[in-house]
């Protein structure tokens, strides 16, 4: 049965890591943007979603508030301080770092330095019982529901509209998009709100069952990164596969090997860069 539980804790964490990690890698691998600011957007996300529900008690209104509020400000960000880099990677690395540092000075300054946690929707309260006599918390189970849900809506709008279709072709030829009188620059600014927005909701989604704290930004970054690489840079696929992969094996290193359980995360990711640098579903460039 610990099998069991310590694979649903794998699958719910995973469902978390790709709500962060598929607005991550449409960014860092399709948009051909480095933005290291995605772990702050989740932990102030969860933080003004946690004001929300101080003040109104809608955790719907909470996942709303997160999310959009990130999406707005990304864009600002992307507006008059990213777009400025033009391609310089380094550049977007080091800018990217300086907004994360000021506005973890802001909510530190506005949330405090105490672990807060939100609280999870009245129905989603308790445990849920599953086959077997298996007893497991009902909000994480929702949690792996609704990650599926998100991966679907993501992978039919990627794969099978025409306006996934114009991302893709813009990432490949954006002069030839643009040739066609299609304003790319436009469309790319609504992906990036996408991502931010997605970054924002898993920061409220997180909040219930992680803590949100100072430094937090940094541990989930990490672990999103992780997942983009083993998934592979751009490929949505990619990031479903890696965020399960890493919530399976972080889950199972906590409890059989808790000693070298931070080893065991990077561990299928080192092991792959040796085999296939570009990741599981990634393309050599």
């Amino acid at each position: 049965m610990n099998w069991i539980l310590q694979a649903l804790n794998g699958f719910s964490l995973g469902a978390l890591l790709f709500l962060l990690a598929s607005g991550f890698t449409l960014t860092f691998g399709l948009l051909r943007v480095v933005s290291m600011a995605h772990g702050m957007y989740y932990l102030l996300g969860g933080y003004i979603g946690l004001s929300v529900v101080w003040f109104t008690g809608n955790f719907w209104l909470a996942l709303l508030a997160g999310g959009s509020s990130i999406a707005i400000l990304n864009y600002f960000v992307n507006r008059y301080l990213i777009r400025r880099t033009g391609e310089n990677h380094l550049a977007q690395v080091l800018l990217t770092v300086g907004v994360v540092l000021i506005l973890a000075d802001i909510a530190l300054t506005i949330w405090g330095g105490d672990s807060l946690s939100l609280p999870p929707p009245a129905f989603a309260r308790g445990p849920i019982e599953l086959p077997g006599n298996i007893f497991y918390p009902k909000y994480r189970f929702l949690l792996i529901v609704f990650g599926a849900i998100i991966g679907a809506v993501l992978w039919i709008f990627y794969r099978k509209t025409q306006i996934g279709a114009i991302v893709r072709a813009g990432v490949e030829d954006r002069e030839m998009v643009n040739a066609m009188g299609i304003n790319i620059d436009r469309l790319f600014t609504l992906v990036f709100a996408l991502a931010a927005f997605l970054a924002g909701m898993s920061g409220v989604a997180g909040g219930a069952f992680l803590s949100l704290y100072p430094g937090a930004e940094w541990e989930i970054l990490v672990l999103a990164l992780v997942v983009v690489i083993v998934g592979g840079l751009g490929s949505l696929e990619g990031a479903m596969v890696g965020s399960v992969i890493v919530g399976l094996v972080d889950a199972y290193a906590r409890w059989l090997l808790p000693e070298f359980s931070h080893f065991a995360v990077f561990a299928p990711m080192a092991v792959l860069l040796l085999f296939r640098p570009q990741g599981l579903f990634g393309k050599e460039a």
